[in-house]
C-alpha cells in the first residue's frame, strides 16, 4: 500500500519501521522541524526523521499544516492512507480526506479514555493497572475518530512512562500492522467511541513535580513513575534543596512518623514517611546539579543526619 507517514518522537520510529519491514511504499515522512539541542543549540533531527534517512525516504518538515502548500505536497504524493503517529500537530480536515482509505492514528490508551497529549504519563499518574494502544480513524476533534482495532496490556507494579512507552510503542506497531491489512482486505471494523465516558490527559508541566507527602505511598510511587522521564517528581525533604525523583517503590512498612520525615537512610534506599502512614523508599534520585544515581551512592557522599 501507498503511505504517507506522519510522526516525530520515539514512539512513532517503531510503527513506521513496522511499516517499512511489511514492505509498504512510503511515499513520504513528515515530521517536526529539526530543533536546537543540548548547550551546543545544534539542530538535531527528530527520531522519525533519522530512522526514515537510513532507508532513504522522502522526509518532509514543514512548519505548519495550515494552508494551502502542505495540502499541495500531500496531494502530490499521492498517499491511498495516512498513518500519524504522535506527529505533534493536529492534522487540517482537508488533509485527513485526501487518500481513499483515510487517515488513521496510533494512540497510546485505550480510547476513548486519555485523549489528549500525554496518555501514557497519565494512566501510570492515576494508578491504572491497564491500558493500551488504540488505531483510529482521525476526525476534527482530538482522539474523537471511529476505533478500528485496540490491544491492551497491563501495567507493571513497577513500570514507569518511559518503559511502558517502550512497550506501546512495540504494541502500537503490531496493531497497525494487522489495521492497514485489514483494510487493504477491507475487512477493518468502525467502531464509534462513547464520547460520554471519555478522558482527558494533557500535556505535562512542571507544576505536577512537588511532592505532597500527605498523600499516600502509592499515590507517591505513581507520581515518580509517571513523570520519567520528564519533568520528574521533586522533593526538598532529603537534603533541604530540591531534587529529582527516579525510581522510588512501596515497602508495605507502616510508620507513625510524620509525613515528609526520612526515617531510614542506607544501602536499600532513602525511606520517608507518607499521609498514609506507609513507608515510601526512594532508590534512585538527582540532587541539583548534579548526576542521577542510585540513593545509596548519594548518601556515601551525603550522608544523611536524623
Amino acid at each position: 500500500m501507498r503511505i504517507l507517514f506522519m510522526g516525530t518522537p520515539d514512539f512513532a520510529v517503531a510503527s513506521l519501521r513496522r511499516l517499512v519491514e511489511d514492505g509498504h511504499e512510503i511515499c513520504g515522512v513528515l515530521t517536526r522541524p529539526d530543533k536546537p539541542k543540548n548547550r551546543g543549540h545544534k539542530l538535531a533531527p527528530t527520531p522519525v526523521k533519522e530512522y526514515a534517512l537510513t532507508k532513504n525516504l522522502a522526509v518532509y518538515q514543514p512548519e505548519t499544516l495550515r494552508g494551502g502548500e502542505s495540502l499541495d505536497l500531500v496531494r502530490s504524493l499521492k498517499p491511498e492512507l495516512i498513518v500519524v503517529a504522535a506527529y505533534g500537530k493536529l492534522l487540517p480536515e482537508d488533509i485527513l480526506t485526501v487518500p481513499p482509505l483515510g487517515s488513521i492514528n496510533v494512540h497510546s490508551s485505550l480510547l476513548p479514555k486519555y485523549r489528549g497529549a500525554a496518555p501514557i504519563n497519565w494512566a501510570v499518574l492515576n494508578g491504572e493497572t491497564e491500558t493500551g494502544v488504540s488505531i483510529m480513524y482521525m476526525a476534527k476533534e482530538l482522539d474523537a475518530g471511529d476505533v478500528i482495532l485496540q490491544k491492551s496490556t497491563p501495567i507493571g507494579e513497577a513500570e514507569d512512562a518511559q518503559a511502558l512507552t517502550l512497550r506501546l510503542a512495540e504494541l502500537g506497531a503490531e496493531a497497525l500492522s494487522e489495521t492497514v491489512r485489514a483494510l487493504a482486505e477491507g475487512t477493518a471494523d468502525r467502531t464509534p467511541q462513547d464520547h460520554g465516558q471519555h478522558t482527558y490527559a494533557p500535556m505535562l508541566g512542571k507544576e505536577l513535580s512537588p511532592v505532597d507527602w500527605t498523600c499516600s505511598a502509592h499515590a507517591i510511587s505513581c507520581q515518580v513513575r509517571g513523570l520519567i522521564p520528564w519533568p520528574c517528581a521533586t522533593t526538598d525533604v532529603i537534603s533541604g534543596e530540591e531534587m529529582k525523583l527516579y525510581a522510588a517503590r512501596e515497602t508495605g512498612e507502616g510508620t507513625a512518623a510524620r509525613p515528609g520525615t526520612v526515617t531510614a537512610a542506607g544501602k536499600q534506599g532513602i525511606d520517608i514517611a507518607c499521609g498514609d502512614g506507609r513507608i515510601l523508599r526512594v532508590t534512585e534520585l538527582q540532587a541539583k546539579g548534579g548526576k542521577r544515581m542510585s540513593a545509596a551512592a548519594y548518601l556515601l557522599g551525603h550522608p544523611i543526619q536524623r
